[in-house]
């Protein structure tokens, strides 16, 4: 008899177990990880305690239906998709407990690694391994992958530092293995027959398995011999859940060495790179904390998106060695003396390090945009002894030449492992186009043998590289295999389909599916040839939207809700789905709408998301498509029309603007106005200026002298002109007061903001065209023309390009700037001086396009030049636009703020405020009744 996901669901919430989600939405973000494959499960889970997580397996063996355990869901082998039941263990979450003198931590599975790391950082402490997606990964999922990371070359990998789990194997016994109980206890039947049959292949075990670090692929069987402890817990790390499901973890800490250094080396190419690692290895022996390869085009696709770089040597790649201690700058004179590298840097800067790191650590996701064609993961993360590395990257890239292929090589040299997104030509709708992947994957299997390599290095093989592990292993070690999983998942109940009893690695592949187009875009999706599918599909699932914390803007809802649907990534695959699968039936499905509800059209993702998802771009797509596109039947919520047309009616207002904001000060009148505004109750109406900052300008202008060509030109976007004209009329006062000609547009020039944000994309394009025409003759003049309000500026910088072709679109988004970069070039020129800001506290929420699109690095140079203690506040505000003072989304906005803002401002009571954004402003004055000011009126205010 068929089991449905109705029957899945049913059967797991008669046990009592909650965050069961069969519905398309939850079915459609579960169905990717970070890997090139899509399978729809039946039912989601996310248990909150150990209880639930056991009922689920019974469940599972009840009704004969597989569990898939998912952490972060950032597995790039396919190691966290399945057809059944997929566990999101996020929830289980606990430190047990931290022993600080037997240095060990006890945790839930669910424990994301930078959690642990900052709890065990109070103690001196911390967890070794450390993969780039430290910021969300989960312990559990560690040990499913047996994970490494940059700093395994010293602190070992995950099995390295298992002391202990608690498990339940898919036969349903429950078992505890080493810690208190003793490294070679027998703890039940299961762990008997495991032990009996490493008894009985002792010579094939010490021959076939560990024989390197990096040797993750298959079973670590040489967990099983005598002279290894005989420790099951650590036979299991790395059984990507198809054997046993951790259910609690006691892990080794480390003491956290203080004094790195970070010397970087630079080669001819990475090859050349790769070949210095033996004598690194040789020259510091057990002392290298990390030895990492970058290769120069990724660190150039930084560069590209206008980030900082840190100086490096010359060279087309670098090694990044790490060491600490007493001596570590002797170790790093050594390292740079036997390097045969062209130049080298030793890094003293932590902030330069850390920079650095950073870029290592969004490794993936920029080699995913690093061709000109998306580049996929695959042959992912094959590993080598050290000493063949060097060769084997030759090798490698001489196969991928002979394919046609291209991919830039990074990744832990010092253990011999290669990382590598490659341009596999998958075509849409053409699944036989797979075949070249096919060819390639299995001539790398086949070439990586003879250097006695591993198809895995720390990712696991998966659904990619399982069907493989016959050109890795003899037909022994498979029937090992084979054995150990009958013992341990008899019914094949766990995570079906990787590593024993294969499934194809062409089958279920995600990017060949094929893809709709739109009849009619609303937007031009310029970086993806105007592609919506393709734009959506940039996503690979890294998960960076999903770190618990963050110290940038993406994804403000995720971290207020913590509901995968509020992510970054859950939105592009429920985006995905829509596009080109066959759950979500279109841009206009309810599952879309749910999934877009809490985005803030904040535009994080646009800087932050290292593969350059823009998810404000995306929902104004899909709004449209929703309620303009071709055969949409929808209605526009009544907020659009009001909210989403904000510029429009405050303009006819600002005639009567005192008598309307009497009125709304009125309980009855205010109330129907934000019931027939779509409003929250809660939320105040924003105060119309009673006097433009156009009209102020123009009656200023009146009694003085008439100047044909001013120094500078304000413009006068829609929220600075009728809500914040002092921010306009203090960056008059303060240019004028360094002795300057300060004018503003008098021309009507609406960026048709509210518009995008809504999706009303004709009427914004049609407001787009008449602005950047109007605003163009004043760029091209030669003066110099600000913008006061960071999200209209923004609009200028980035939607415009998007919604409209006009030819003075590209002008006005190149030339125009912000207030702090104006004072940066004068101040340069010797035409202006900054204000004195010494004793001046300055608690600085950047708004979030300000964040993404025009950058706020010259703000705070600003701020520190002119005296100023400067807190930057990471995060959104909550506020949004329209966002937050919608109906439905007021906790959600309040959560937000919670978030990073109202802390910061609450630590620091004495502090100004500076929030150039409308939005962070209103938020403020709603939640805190805290004054701000905008950076032009902090300047101003000390003339």
């Amino acid at each position: 008899m068929t089991v449905t996901a109705v029957d899945v669901a049913a059967e797991l919430r008669s046990r009592g177990i909650g965050g069961v989600d069969d519905s398309a939405l939850a079915r459609a973000m579960y169905a990717g990880d970070a890997s090139l494959y899509r399978i729809l499960p039946q039912v989601v889970v996310r248990p909150q305690r150990t209880e639930e997580l056991l009922a689920i397996h019974a469940a599972s063996r009840e009704l004969r239906v597989p569990v898939t355990m998912r952490g972060a869901g950032t597995s790039i082998a396919g190691n966290a998709v399945g057809p059944g039941i997929i566990v999101d263990t996020r929830d289980l979450k606990r430190i047990i407990s931290i022993d600080p003198e037997a240095r060990t931590a006890t945790v839930e599975p669910g424990v994301v690694h930078a959690d642990l790391q900052r709890a065990a950082a109070s103690y001196g402490l911390r967890f070794g391994p450390d993969p780039s997606t430290h910021t969300r990964c989960t312990i559990g999922g560690m040990i499913g992958n047996n994970a490494c990371g940059s700093r395994a070359l010293g602190y070992g990998r995950t099995v390295d530092n298992v002391e202990a789990m608690t498990v339940l194997f898919g036969n349903g016994e429950q078992a505890t293995f080493g810690g208190a109980h003793g490294a070679t206890d027998v703890a039940g039947a299961t762990a008997e027959r495991l032990h009996q049959l490493g008894q009985a292949n002792l010579a094939h075990l010490r021959t076939e398995f560990g024989r390197f670090g990096r040797q993750v692929s298959g079973y670590s069987l040489e967990h099983l011999l005598p002279e290894n402890g005989g420790r099951i817990e650590r036979f299991l790390v790395g059984s990507e859940g198809t054997l046993a499901t951790v259910l609690e973890a006691t892990v080794r800490l480390v003491t956290d060495e203080p004094g790195r250094l970070l010397l970087v080396l630079g080669y001819p190419t990475m090859a050349e790179a790769a070949d210095a690692v033996p004598a690194l290895l040789a020259a510091a022996p057990g002392r290298l904390i990390a030895c990492e390869g970058m290769d120069a085009r990724i660190v150039e696709l930084v560069r590209a998106k206008g980030k900082p770089v840190p100086d490096l040597p010359k060279g087309a790649g670098w090694l990044f060695a790490e060491v600490a201690g007493a001596d570590a700058r002797d170790l790093t004179d050594r390292l740079a003396a036997v390097s045969g590298a062209l130049e080298s840097r030793l890094v003293t800067d932590a902030g330069e390090a850390a920079a650095l790191w950073r870029i290592r650590e969004d490794g993936a996701g920029l080699a995913g945009v690093s061709l000109p064609t998306p580049a996929h993961s695959g042959w992912e993360d094959a590993a080598v002894p050290p000493e063949h590395l060097g060769s084997w990257l030759r090798d490698f890239d001489e196969i991928l030449g002979s394919y046609g292929l291209h991919g830039y090589p990074y990744g832990h040299f010092g253990d011999g492992c290669i990382h590598c997104r490659i341009d596999f030509p998958f075509e849409a709708g053409k699944p036989e186009s797979a075949q070249v992947f096919r060819e390639f994957m299995t001539q790398c299997a086949t070439t990586l043998k003879k250097y006695g390599g591993s198809l895995s290095g720390e990712h696991g093989d998966g659904r990619v590289r399982s069907e493989l592990l016959p050109m890795m292993y003899d037909a022994t070690s498979i029937g090992l295999f084979e054995q150990v999983k009958t013992v341990c998942d008899p019914d094949d109940l766990l995570n079906p389909g990787n590593i024993v009893r294969p499934a194809s690695l062409t089958d279920d592949l995600r990017p060949v599916r094929p893809r709709a187009t739109l009849t009619r875009p609303g937007l031009r999706m310029i970086h993806d040839g105007g592609d919506l599918g393709a734009a959506v599909h940039r996503c690979t699932g890294v998960g960076k939207c999903v770190a618990p914390k963050t110290t940038g803007v993406m994804c403000p809802s995720y971290l207020a809700t913590r509901d995968e649907k509020d992510s970054t990534r859950g939105r592009a695959r429920v985006l995905q789905e829509a596009m080109d699968g066959s759950l979500v039936g279109g841009l206009g499905h309810d599952a879309v709408g749910e999934a877009l509800d809490l985005c803030l059209a904040c535009k994080g993702c646009a800087s932050d998301c290292p593969t350059g998802i823009d998810m404000a771009t995306y929902k104004s797509e899909a709004l449209y498509q929703t309620y303009d596109g071709p055969g949409a039947t929808k209605r526009r919520p009544r907020s659009h029309y009001l909210l989403g047309r904000l510029p429009k009616w405050a303009r006819l207002a600002a005639p009567m603007a005192g008598m309307a904001n009497a009125s709304m000060r009125l309980g009855p009148v205010a109330r129907l106005a934000k019931r027939t505004a779509g409003i929250d109750q809660r939320r105040s109406i924003p105060t119309f200026a009673t006097k433009t900052l156009k009209r102020s300008a123009k009656a200023a202008a009146a009694g003085a002298p008439a100047v044909e060509r001013p120094d500078v030109w304000v413009w006068a976007d829609s929220f600075t002109d009728h809500f914040f004209p002092q921010s306009g009329s203090a960056a008059i006062r303060f240019l004028e007061s360094q002795g300057l000609t300060v004018r503003v547009i008098s021309d009507d020039a609406c960026c048709g903001l509210t518009w995008i944000t809504t999706g009303q994309l004709d009427q914004a394009r049609a407001i787009m065209d008449r602005t950047v025409r109007t605003l163009a003759p004043y760029v091209a003049s030669g003066v110099p023309v600000i913008g006061l309000e960071p999200s209209c500026l923004a609009t200028l910088r980035s939607d415009s390009l998007e919604l409209t072709d006009a030819p003075e679109a590209k002008t006005v988004a190149d030339q125009m700037l912000t207030f702090a970069e104006l004072v940066t070039r004068l101040v340069g020129e010797g035409r202006l001086a900054l204000p004195d800001l010494h004793g001046v506290e300055v608690v600085a929420q950047p708004h979030c396009h300000q964040s993404a699109v025009l950058g706020w690095a010259a703000d705070q140079r600003l701020l520190e030049q002119a005296g100023a203690t400067v807190t930057k506040v990471a995060g959104c505000c909550g506020l949004a636009g329209n966002f937050g003072v919608e109906e439905g989304h007021y906790e959600v906005s309040v959560a937000i703020a919670e978030t990073n803002l109202l802390p910061a401002v609450r630590e620091h009571p004495d502090a100004v405020v500076l929030a150039d954004g409308m939005s962070c402003r209103v938020q403020l004055d709603d939640l805190a009744s805290v004054p701000t000011m905008h950076l032009a009126e902090l300047f101003a205010s000390r003339v």
